[in-house]
This record gives structure tokens, C-alpha cells and sequence, in this order.
């Protein structure tokens, strides 16, 4: 035994701690989120407030310091102490130079932010929210003045997210997937092919979208006896230990898609978080390898495998059981049903093809809103003008526009890109797979989901944050991150979709 591994035995029972507290105020989170009482919320906030200063307690103590020096000075440490002793003393000296106080503060504000957020949403009036925008937004000023920044203030909240990635960089990756994104639809408008969509909305009773959800979760290989299915306004997934992870929906009983596509995007991530390997647990690593490469989990499951036409193979016989009104829809015309392209207005409910710019132009309003270049009191109107270039579509009201979506209500500037990047990283994945696996669709069509499972467990969930994302897209595709793999997946399949 290695001199260091007695240390970092006796490192990982401290790390445990942080991560039963981490565990606790998942749980709180999740009873907020689903069944607590409105009264309840202030309460709420004061505990996760109080949990947020235990764990920045921990995070930044002399024994974690002592731990991090210890760890430095040691040249031949294993890739799993390494990445711990790295990953604790990022956290280390970013917490250390944010003020306790200032810190706690900002968990009351977020926690208060969120709960106005949602009925300010019901109300489709975003000056009650805007305010607690603002609070939210200045702390998150302070902290990068706390945190420092190179270059553009944004790129120090990317680094939350997305380590390694940079706005210079964005600016490339996006513009480029911008351009290709307008280049199919112009085609697709050019195109004489009409799809009918009408089958798809009407009467779907709940607990039958509940019905398919849970039978496509259960295929997918999300195992419920380590999880559960719960309803709240935004569909999330969160962690409470590799044995408890929790998905929600929202189901509208008009739409045949919303539930069940947000039910199997939140299962590519509860299948991620379900599969780390347990040996990392009490090191901090046993989360995903950033939002993105988590992102692209989801994203993957979602359009990747669940909108192609040999998932609808193998489950349109079941969905016709449950929903018998697709009786006389022939396979085709509900597989293109499923893959419309319709330039929409609600981030959640957009076709595959135009989701990222509906991530683009999140993108380019949090830059704007943290480098101090645009105002709270202009940013509905600037995401309004944007919606009508980019989208060609303009909110009727706050509800489907600028309040459409939780993210800042609790200051989660910078997460937003990776969105778009699961996109990229998903597609190069495929195009890894495909290799690997000369009959994936033929498989697939079988309705044989186990091999896509197994594939991804073992090349990207099993290693949690082992590796950066960065270091993990070259260790399973060979080649850096590029948005060529998913343009070119968007041309095939719209192409064939489309006849262009």
C-alpha cells in the first residue's frame, strides 16, 4: 500500500460528510419542487441557507487545507486521488474567497427567487420577478469579482458548468451550429413535404402518459426500485445517492409528446447518475462529468434514440395499446409527427432541429445581463426582438417568454450552453457507437436498449468526474469536440425526412 492511501481513507470519510449534506438538501430541494406547502417556502429557504454554510464550512476549513497540501506535494498519486485532491481544491479556494455571509445570503435570495419565479409565472407577469432578478444577478457580479475572471466575466461562470470551456470558444461552436441550423431550415421551408401533426394533440389522459412513461423508463434501463417519477411545473432530475435518483414531468393532457419526451430526457440523466461507479462515492467525483456531457446523456436518449424511426419500430405497437386513437395512423406519418420542424416560442416543447437556438439566444442575453451590457429592465424586450429574428415567432406573454424557464431564479448563469453542447457531445458519441456497434439500429429496432446502456456505462457514466469533459470526449471518440458530427446527423436525418 502506497504510503498516501491510508490519508486518503481517512480524506474520504471527511468528504462523506459533504456529501450527506449534500444528499439532505436534495431531498429538501425535492420536497420544495413537488409537494410543499407555499407558507412552507421561507422556512425552506432558511434551512438550505443554514446546510449551505455547514457544507462551506467544511469545504474551506484548515483540515480541508491541510488534506489539499498534503495531496500537493505528492507527485505519483493515482488518477482518483488526483482528480479529488484537484476537484476539493478548486472548490477550496473559490469558496475561500467568497465571504461566508455573502455566500449564505445568496442560497436565501436563490431559494426566495425561485418560489416568486414560479408564481410570477402563473401570472405571466415578469415585473414581480424582475426585482429578484436583479438581487440574483448582483451576486453573481460580486462573485466573480470575488473569483476574478480571464477575458469576459461570463467565462467564470461557464467554468461551473463546463470546465474548459471559454466564450471565445462558444462564439465558434455556436455560430457555426447557428448557421447549419438556418441552412436546413431554409430547405425544409423550401420543401414540398407537409407534415400533420393533429393526431398528436387531443385527449390523453394522464395516467396513461404516466403508463407509457414508466414502461419506456423501464426499457431504457432506469431502475425504479433506485428512483421515482413525481410531477412539478419544470421537469429536473436530482441525486440524492447513487440509489435514490428522482425524476419529474409535467403532463398536458392535450399534447401526446411533452410528458413523454421530458420523461425520457430526464431518464438519460437518472441512468447517468444511477450508474457512477460506487467506488467513487466519498471523493466528490460520483457526479457527471460536467452539465454538458450530463446534457448530453439526456438529449441523447431523448432525440437521438427516442425520435428515430426504429425506436418507433419496436414501441408504436405499445403505445397503440395505451392509446388506441393512433390506431389509424400509419407508422410513417407518426414518426414524422414526432420530428415536425416548427420554429416555437417554449424552449422544453421545440423540435430537435431548433432547440439550439433557442440555447443561443439564452446564451448571448447571460452575457450580456452579467457583463453589465443589458439591463433587467430591457431583457424581455431584447429576448422578445431575438425570438423574431432568430425564430421568427414572438411571446404573447411573459409565461411562454422571458419566464419560461427556472435557471435564473436561482442564479444558474453559465448552464444554459450545455444544452447545446450535450447536442455536440451526443452526436460524436453516436458516431463512436456506431462504430462499435456495426447493428445499433437493427438492435434498436428490436427494441433491445440494453447494449446503448451498457455502451454508455461503460465509456462514460461508470467514470462520474473522474475526467474532465474535455478529457473524456478524446478518451472515447479519439478527436476533440466538434459540431461537425451533429450537422451532419442533423442533415441526414432531416434530409430524409424532408426530401431535400
Amino acid at each position: 500500500m502506497k504510503d498516501y492511501e491510508k490519508t486518503f481513507k481517512e480524506f474520504k470519510n471527511y468528504l462523506k460528510k459533504i456529501e450527506y449534506l449534500n444528499s439532505t438538501e436534495a431531498v429538501l430541494y425535492w420536497d420544495m419542487r413537488t409537494v410543499i406547502p407555499k407558507q412552507g417556502v421561507p422556512y425552506r429557504g432558511e434551512v438550505l441557507s443554514y446546510i449551505g454554510e455547514q457544507k462551506y464550512k467544511l469545504l474551506t476549513s484548515d483540515i480541508m487545507k491541510n488534506y489539499i497540501e498534503y495531496f500537493e506535494g505528492i507527485d505519483d498519486l493515482d488518477p482518483v486521488t488526483k482528480a479529488c485532491y484537484l476537484n476539493c481544491k478548486k472548490e477550496y479556494e473559490k469558496q475561500k474567497k467568497i465571504p461566508k455571509d455573502r455566500y449564505t445570503a445568496y442560497v436565501l435570495a436563490a431559494s426566495e427567487s425561485e418560489a416568486v419565479w414560479e408564481e410570477a409565472k402563473e401570472e405571466k407577469n415578469y415585473e414581480k420577478f424582475k426585482p429578484h432578478l436583479q438581487k440574483i444577478i448582483n451576486f453573481q457580479r460580486e462573485f466573480i469579482e470575488y473569483l476574478g475572471y480571464d477575458k469576459d466575466k461570463y467565462n467564470t461562470l461557464l467554468d461551473d458548468y463546463e470546465p474548459g470551456i471559454t466564450v471565445e470558444r462558444l462564439d465558434t461552436i455556436f455560430s457555426q451550429l447557428r448557421d447549419a441550423i438556418i441552412d436546413i431550415l431554409n430547405k425544409i421551408n423550401e420543401s414540398s413535404v407537409k407534415i400533420n401533426t393533429d393526431f398528436l394533440m387531443g385527449k390523453f389522459d394522464k395516467k396513461d402518459q404516466e403508463k407509457l412513461s414508466l414502461y419506456i423508463l423501464h426499457k431504457m434501463g432506469y431502475d425504479m426500485d433506485r428512483g421515482a417519477l413525481a410531477e412539478t411545473m419544470h421537469p429536473f432530475t436530482i441525486k440524492m445517492g447513487s440509489d435514490d435518483v428522482r425524476l419529474t414531468t409535467h403532463y398536458y393532457e392535450n399534447d401526446f409528446r411533452s410528458a413523454l419526451y421530458s420523461c425520457i430526457h430526464e431518464g438519460g440523466h437518472g441512468i447517468y447518475d444511477q450508474n457512477i461507479d460506487k467506488s467513487l462515492y466519498g471523493t466528490l467525483l460520483s457526479e457527471g462529468a460536467s452539465m454538458g456531457i450530463h446534457e448530453s446523456q439526456s438529449r441523447f436518449y431523448e432525440n437521438i434514440i427516442g425520435r428515430s424511426l426504429e425506436f418507433w419500430k419496436c414501441f408504436y405497437g405499445e403505445t397503440k395499446k395505451i392509446f388506441p386513437q393512433f390506431n389509424n395512423v400509419p407508422l410513417m406519418d407518426f414518426y414524422k409527427g414526432m420530428n415536425e420542424v416548427k420554429p416555437s416560442l417554449v424552449r422544453t416543447e421545440s423540435d430537435e432541429l431548433t432547440y439550439s437556438l433557442h440555447i443561443i439566444i439564452r446564451y448571448e442575453l447571460e452575457k450580456e445581463l452579467i457583463n453589465g451590457r443589458l439591463s433587467v429592465d430591457d431583457v424581455r424586450e431584447e429576448w422578445n426582438k431575438k425570438y423574431k429574428e432568430y425564430l421568427g415567432v414572438t411571446p404573447k406573454d411573459d409565461e411562454e417568454g422571458i419566464l419560461q424557464d427556472m435557471h435564473w431564479s436561482d442564479g444558474s448563469f453559465g448552464y444554459f450552453p450545455s444544452y447545446a453542447l450535450g447536442n455536440l457531445y451526443g452526436a460524436q458519441f453516436l458516431h463512436k457507437m456506431e462504430q462499435d456497434i456495426p447493428d445499433l439500429y437493427s438492435q434498436l429496432e428490436k427494441g433491445n436498449l440494453a447494449f446503448i446502456k451498457e455502451w454508455l456505462n461503460k465509456n462514460i457514466h461508470k467514470h462520474g468526474s473522474l475526467y474532465k469533459p474535455e478529457e473524456l470526449i478524446k478518451l472515447v471518440t479519439g478527436s476533440e469536440l466538434s459540431a461537425k458530427y451533429f450537422i451532419d446527423y442533423l442533415y441526414k436525418k432531416y434530409s430524409k425526412i424532408y426530401n431535400f
